[in-house]
Parts: structure tokens; C-alpha cells; sequence
């Protein structure tokens, strides 16, 4: 009797994931650190290298398409391959080591492409850079998104994926800032001439990639996975590797079929989300140039570049200048983006996952909205503790509506995967995770195809239209929240009415 007693309490436990403390949740995504610090070098700074390098405008959210393309590809198979793995390192640590390594050979030749590139045009080569850094960072994101629900118990999930967005943006907190500092601090320069990459950008791509490799090595040596069959986790598939192709790509698409209800409907608040997202990345640069530094629009179309030989002094450095800025303000949002997720966990807990959710993309849209009526080009000094420097007062007036796009950002991170976590099959946590990459992938492809249209066909070409356009698509995204069902929510609430009744 003893010995049944026993075995049944070694099963039980062997079902259920032990509760964490602070410092091993924070270990199992530290490594996400430094893959976002790279990720927001990117994000910053490769409109303006692609730009540098002879991309127009139209052009670029077109270079941007790699980015959702190699998620679309990488992240379904990554999960689906991660939920069948397990080495001396683990069952998704050999994923995120891969990516980290990839990424940061990515980081060291892109910025680099004038050089490099021999026998093809130092764009295109930048553009090849740039795909081999989004195929690299996607390889690494999908295995820390079931990191934490692979490691973390059911009822410390939604704190595990808020510390996950705090260090998210974190890191891109200093990875933003990252060529601001190197140029007002270090003193390396910001303007780049027809065809080169400024200096700054160049060491920045540099640090970055080795602040990447070491947090990605801090994750993957301090957390130890558990093993398939313990802890709640599926036992592997011993006959998986010997079924053929075509039944492992059936059963991949019949899983898209049945997918889980949760996850349909984030899909469109995912849509909308991410549409405005991209739009952000891609055209903030020249958004704030045109909008708030005066720059025309014909300094961002390579055949006048071409047609006038030199690009005048002054509008080299307002556009470096500008571009720089770019950076400190993605670095706003991204700070006020960690500052909500300490905090978010704890609203969601007291007024609903989706409440949060909504609001805080809501913010988002309004903030994105609200740089339309900032304009103000008067000369202004401002102390950012590291470094003095002169700016006009619209750039200064551009951290309010971060707050709002910081809100967004952090619940983007953190609230569609506590709620579809619950929602998941154990066993194939990794692959739906992979999945549900399409909902950011997918956006993210209809809007570089169109946005760049739209920019050049209705609005001129004046950038700050398409912001506009992003922060409408924020608000809708907060709209259908609404149409979201958060399980575990419903099942909080009909424990209440129970315990009430």
C-alpha cells in the first residue's frame, strides 16, 4: 500500500511543475535581453542603413518583408522541430544558442555591406544581412515564448511572460540608444555619405551583437530544462523521426485547421497590432525628418540624391541627427513599455486580462495619432544626463505619445501568450507557439507590400500620414479584444458566482 502510495504521489508530482522563484524565472529569459537589444539595433537603424545604401522610400518597407517572411518560415518549424528535441542542452536552449550565434554573425557584416560587397550592390548584400539577422532572431524568439511555458506553473504564468517583456525592453531600451551614445558620448561620427553606414552604427552593431551572445549563453548554461515526461511536459515521439515528410506536413497544416478558439481570435487583434507595429519601424525615421526637422521628402528619393551629385552638409546632419533620435525616442517607449510590465501582471489580475489589453493598445493608437499635431521646430537644449544636445522642441514633445506606444508594446509582448497559453496542448505547445507567429507574420507582409504604396500613391510621400494610419489600426486592434475568450478569466469568474451562490 505504502509502495502504490508512493508512485502515485512521484506521478503526480512528476505532472506538476514546481513554483519558481524571482531570480530563476528572470534566467530563464535573460537571454531574450540581448536578442532584443539586437533586435531594436535593427529595428532603429536598418531604414537608415538600407536608406544610406540607396533604398527610396517605396522601397523600403519592401526590404522590411523579410523580417514577417523568415518568421512565417522559421518559427512553426522551429516549435514543431523544438517540441521533438532533447540533447545535452535541452529541448529548446539548442534553438536559442543557434540563433544567438546566427544573429550575431548577421550584426557584424550588415553594417558592413559597403565594404564586403564585391560582386553585388552593397543594398542588396545589406538586404541578404538583414535576413539572415530576422531569420536568426526568429529562430531564437519561438523557443523563449515555450521557455517559460515549458518551465513556469500555470499560476506564475502571466509574471513569467511579464518579466519576459520587462527584459525584452530593457534591452531594447539600451540597444536603441546604443549609436546616440556612441556619437554625443564616445564622439564617433553620425552622417554617412552616399552609399556608406556612419561609424557609430557600425560599433553599435558591433556591442550589440556581443551583448546578444552573452545573455543568450547566461539563459542557456543557468536554466536547466525538464526533462520530456516530467513536470507536465509530453514524453518525445520516438517514432516521429521515422514517419515521412508528407504525414509530418499533414499533420502540421491539420493542427492550423484546429487550431484552439483563443487563438483565432487574437488573431485579428494580432492583425491589427502588428500592421501599425511595422509601420512604426519603418517609417518613424523619416517620419520625425520630414515632420519635425523640415526635411523635404525629395532628400529620401535616390534619383534626386543622384541628380544633385552632394548631399548638402546641413541635411546630412539633420537626417543623422534625426535618425539618432529615432533611436532615443524607440528607447522611450521601450523603457515606459518595462515600467508597465512590472505593473501589468498586477492590473491584469485585478481588472482582467483583456481590460488591460485593450486599454493599453488604445494608448497605443492614441499616442501613434498624436505625433501628427507635434510640430514645433524651435532650437532647444535638452539634458539627457549622459550628454547635452540641441534639438528641435517637437523632438523633445515626441516622449508623451511614447508613453502611450510603450503601453502597447508591453502588453503586446506579454498579454496574447498568457492568454492562449492555457489554452495549448501540452504536447504541441511549441509548435501552436510557432503557429501563432502567423498572426504577427502575416500583418506584418500585407503591410510592407501596401505601406510603401500607399505612402508614395496617397499621401505624397509624406510620412507622417502613414503613422496616422498606424495609430488607427492600434485602435482597432484594441476593439477586437473584445471578441477575445480568455479561459482562465471566465473559469476565475465562474469560481466567483459558485463561491457567491
Amino acid at each position: 500500500m505504502s509502495d502504490t502510495s508512493d508512485m502515485s504521489n512521484q506521478s503526480k508530482n512528476n505532472q506538476q511543475k514546481p513554483r519558481l522563484s524571482f531570480w530563476q524565472i528572470w534566467n530563464v529569459s535573460f537571454g531574450f535581453l540581448g536578442v532584443q537589444f539586437g533586435f531594436a539595433l535593427q529595428n532603429a537603424n536598418a531604414s537608415r542603413i538600407l536608406s544610406d545604401l540607396g533604398a527610396d522610400l517605396h522601397s523600403l518597407s519592401l526590404f522590411w518583408l523579410v523580417a514577417p517572411i523568415m518568421g512565417l518560415l522559421i518559427q512553426p518549424i522551429v516549435g514543431s522541430a523544438s517540441d521533438k528535441t532533447w540533447n545535452k542542452l535541452g529541448r529548446r536552449n539548442p534553438y536559442i544558442l543557434a540563433g544567438g550565434i546566427a544573429a550575431a554573425i548577421g550584426m557584424l557584416l550588415m553594417p558592413n555591406s559597403a565594404t564586403l560587397a564585391s560582386f553585388i550592390t552593397p543594398l542588396f548584400f545589406g538586404a541578404m544581412m538583414l535576413a539572415l539577422m530576422d531569420a536568426s532572431f526568429n529562430l531564437a524568439f519561438q523557443p523563449f515564448r515555450a521557455l517559460v511555458s515549458d518551465m513556469v506553473p500555470a499560476q506564475q504564468r502571466t509574471v513569467g511572460y511579464s518579466i519576459q517583456s520587462f527584459l525584452i525592453n530593457i534591452g531594447a531600451v539600451f540597444g536603441s540608444i546604443l549609436p546616440f551614445v556612441l556619437t554625443n558620448v564616445i564622439g564617433l561620427e553620425n552622417t554617412a555619405s552616399a552609399g556608406q553606414v556612419a561609424p557609430s552604427v557600425i560599433w553599435a552593431f558591433y556591442i550589440g551583437a556581443t551583448v546578444m551572445l552573452g545573455s543568450v549563453l547566461w539563459t542557456v548554461f543557468r536554466t536547466k530544462e525538464y526533462a520530456p515526461g516530467t513536470n507536465g511536459l509530453s514524453t518525445l515521439d520516438k517514432n516521429d523521426s521515422e514517419r515521412p515528410l508528407s504525414e509530418k506536413l499533414a499533420e502540421f497544416f491539420g493542427l492550423m485547421k484546429t487550431m484552439p478558439t483563443t487563438m483565432r481570435q487574437l488573431a485579428l487583434v494580432q492583425f491589427f497590432s502588428w500592421f501599425a507595429l511595422f509601420i512604426m519601424w519603418v517609417y518613424t525615421m523619416p517620419a520625425i525628418a520630414q515632420h519635425i526637422w523640415g526635411i523635404d521628402a525629395k532628400w529620401f528619393d535616390p534619383t534626386y540624391l543622384e541628380s544633385v551629385g552632394t548631399i548638402p552638409e546641413h541635411i546630412a546632419k539633420a537626417k543623422g541627427t534625426a535618425g539618432d533620435w529615432v533611436g532615443i525616442i524607440f528607447a522611450a517607449y521601450s523603457l515606459f513599455a518595462a515600467i508597465a510590465s512590472i505593473f501589468m501582471a498586477k492590473i491584469a489580475n485585478t481588472i482582467g486580462r483583456k481590460l488591460t489589453y485593450s486599454i493599453s493598445l488604445l494608448a497605443g493608437g492614441i499616442g501613434y495619432i498624436s505625433i501628427m499635431f507635434i510640430q514645433n521646430s524651435e532650437p532647444t537644449l535638452v539634458n539627457l544626463l549622459i550628454t547635452e544636445i540641441t534639438v528641435p522642441q517637437g523632438a523633445v514633445s515626441l516622449f508623451l505619445p511614447m508613453i502611450g506606444i510603450g503601453m502597447a508594446w508591453a502588453a503586446i509582448l506579454a498579454m496574447p501568450y498568457a492568454i492562449l497559453a492555457g489554452s495549448l496542448p501540452v504536447k504541441q505547445t511549441g509548435v501552436y507557439m510557432g503557429i501563432f507567429n502567423f498572426t504577427i507574420a502575416a500583418p506584418q507582409i500585407v503591410s510592407g507590400i501596401f505601406a510603401g504604396w500607399i505612402l508614395t500613391a496617397v499621401f505624397d510621400n509624406q510620412a507622417i500620414y502613414i503613422i496616422m494610419l498606424a495609430g488607427g489600426s492600434m485602435i482597432l486592434a484594441a476593439l477586437s479584444v473584445y471578441f477575445v475568450k480568455d479561459g482562465v478569466e471566465e473559469q476565475t469568474v465562474n469560481h466567483q458566482d459558485e463561491a457567491t451562490a
